[in-house]
């Protein structure tokens, strides 16, 4: 596999792995002791780091994207793999 697709393939693990870290670790106002803003969400945020968010999304989608390339290059799961109702051997038959 040549460089730019391994970006490109990373960017979208990144992209991904934004929606699962997002919700961890996020405390409302009312859970961290604080007044909310006139007309602010009860579940809004109290506040938001960027710079961890970004840390912890940049560790899991170097972990996923590991395991990624290891399959790529050792061929653990493969389409035949996941073909569990034997759509492969009828269109090459």
């Amino acid at each position: 596999m040549r460089w730019p697709s391994m970006l490109a393939i990373y960017f979208l693990f990144w992209a991904f792995s934004v929606f699962l870290v997002l919700p961890f670790g996020v405390r409302t106002a009312d859970e961290a002791g604080t007044e909310r803003v006139p007309g602010q969400a009860e579940s809004a945020p109290h506040e938001f780091r960027v710079g961890r968010t970004a840390l912890r999304v940049t560790i899991v989608a170097t972990i996923l994207f590991g395991i990624f390339l290891l399959n790529y290059y050792y061929g653990w799961v493969t389409p035949q793999t996941l073909d569990f109702y034997g759509l492969s051997n009828e269109a090459a038959s």
